[in-house]
């Protein structure tokens, strides 16, 4: 099911990346901090070409880790720290990506997507990767963090560019809210996350901000 979601969300990312908009708007700031249209919609990209790239490796032994144990390992305490070696690198990769234009950038994900819907259903249930940082996570898990990334940033790359953000599927917003909600948890624990919810007067820390 997951994959099905994945790949649906990538499509979906695909017509915005590839919209006229987005190669008007090429060289602007994005919504964004730091982030130009371009390395935005590189970095969007790179939700796609990363599983490919980890698919390539070799596969680790290492006892998988889950989604929000993911998020909170890989993103850290540096959510808001733009200038932070994270953030930076993260742009960095992005406008990497999208170097070669706006043209080249749509062919790479047209590309990308059209080897993934063949190799993702080649792929077993329980293959593992080595990812971010090291970590270890299995295919499905890891395709469950880069749809949060597609579903996020789909809505980032559309509001830069003046688009109306395409309406994602339920069953892939149900997989995404539980993670981020359950990073929230590992993060501030579970009275801040009630407290986020229900009182804000009592959330100096916005709990639930996690990417």
């Amino acid at each position: 099911m997951i994959r099905t979601l994945y790949l649906e969300a990538a499509g979906v990312a695909y017509g915005v990346v590839a919209a006229p908009e987005v190669a008007a708007k090429w060289d602007m700031p994005s919504a964004l901090g730091e982030f130009s249209v371009r390395g935005l919609a590189g970095h969007l990209v790179r939700a796609t070409t990363s599983v490919e790239a980890y698919l390539d490796g070799p596969e680790p032994e290492d006892v998988p880790i889950g989604p929000a144990e993911y998020y909170a390992a890989a993103v850290g305490d540096d959510i808001d720290v733009l200038a932070s070696p994270l953030h930076r690198s993260i742009r960095e990769r992005g406008e990497e990506l999208a170097a070669d234009g706006h043209a080249a950038l749509v062919a790479t994900l047209d590309a990308a997507l059209d080897r993934l819907h063949l190799r993702l259903m080649d792929e077993r249930p329980d293959r593992r990767l080595r990812v971010f940082k090291g970590l270890v996570m299995t295919l499905d898990d890891y395709l469950v963090t880069r749809m949060v990334e597609l579903l996020v940033h789909i809505d980032d790359l559309a509001v830069s560019v003046g688009l109306p953000t395409p309406e994602p599927s339920p069953e892939a917003v149900d997989d995404a809210v539980r993670v981020l909600v359950d990073v929230a948890r590992l993060r501030h624990g579970d009275v801040a996350v009630l407290r986020a919810l229900t009182r804000r007067e009592r959330d100096p820390h916005h709990a639930l901000r996690v990417l």
